[in-house]
């Protein structure tokens, strides 16, 4: 069995994160056909071959799946689709802590890429 625990921090308010959360919901919802109900702060989702949750805590959203034989061979492209949605919804730059000061908007043309890969590494 295939898992999935992602983990994003946030600078939302709890009501924002919340809707935020909504928007990734619906999104996977629609993308992999996952059906999802809130339970308090947490997004229960369930199709055949899939069971998870997202957490939405104070100052982070954490995803944690279990995927069954079938699914597991698609695990990349949903680890994909979920870290997109979590950039989008939570913030690119939470996962990224700059110094301050910097602010690359195109990692691949600056002159410290290599430094900020290695750095993630």
């Amino acid at each position: 069995m295939a898992v999935i625990a992602i983990a994003k921090k946030h600078a939302l308010s709890h009501k924002k994160a919340k809707e935020a959360a909504q928007k990734v919901a619906e999104d996977l919802n629609e993308r992999f056909n996952l059906d999802y109900t809130w339970n308090g702060d947490c997004i229960d989702f369930k199709r055949p071959g899939l069971t998870g949750q997202l957490h939405v805590l104070k100052d982070e959203v954490r995803l944690d799946c279990k995927l069954g034989f079938l699914l597991g061979a698609i695990k990349p492209a949903i680890e994909r689709e979920v870290h997109k949605e979590f950039d989008k919804r939570f913030g690119k730059h939470a996962e990224h802590k700059e110094p301050k000061g910097h602010h690359f908007k195109d990692h691949h043309h600056h002159k410290d890429h290599h430094a900020l890969k290695d750095r993630k590494a």
